[in-house]
């Protein structure tokens, strides 16, 4: 993607990374695929271990979200997982173009980056989660906000949802 951010259309370039949280009871951690085209997250999976079964978990969901004939690049680092050939199947299958970014360069996702950042900034830095369901439920609650609540003034004032809606019309 060499760090092209912008998509002209829904389902065009989506990104994906995994991020890590603690809570007392241990780490967890969240795999999103963000759309570039209003930064809507289109899916994600949260698991107590970054592994292969979270990652396809989450294409699963945004591969049932995708229309028949989209042919999205999805960009991801060159973590483990995105290497794998399973993961790489499933996107042939579904005619997703995978993209990496290049080793060690974190401004090649940096668009993944900033939502976690945005994540951890309002809802997570400062707090203390005793219990894994304690931080799941923030987490869910904060991706519908971002989605379909939080209104963005470079969309037209609209939320991501209503952009992405409004743009099929």
């Amino acid at each position: 993607m060499q760090q092209d951010f912008h998509a002209t259309a829904p389902n065009e370039k989506l990104v994906t990374d995994i991020t890590e949280f603690k809570c007392a009871e241990g780490k967890l951690y969240l795999s999103p695929i963000k759309d570039l085209f209003n930064s809507e997250i289109l899916a994600y999976d949260l698991a107590r271990s970054p592994n292969l079964e979270q990652v396809m978990r989450m294409l699963k969901q945004a591969v049932a979200k995708l229309p028949k004939d989209a042919k999205p690049i999805l960009h991801s680092d060159q973590g483990w997982q995105y290497q794998m050939a399973d993961y790489q199947e499933m996107l042939r299958k579904h005619h997703i173009k995978q993209s990496m970014s290049r080793k060690a360069n974190c401004l090649d996702n940096g668009a993944m980056e900033s939502f976690f950042g945005r994540l951890k900034t309002e809802c997570y830095f400062d707090k203390r989660f005793e219990t894994f369901e304690q931080l799941e439920k923030v987490i869910h609650e904060y991706i519908h906000y971002y989605n379909n609540e939080r209104i963005q003034v470079k969309l037209k004032g609209l939320s991501l949802v209503q952009y992405r809606t409004q743009s099929l019309n």
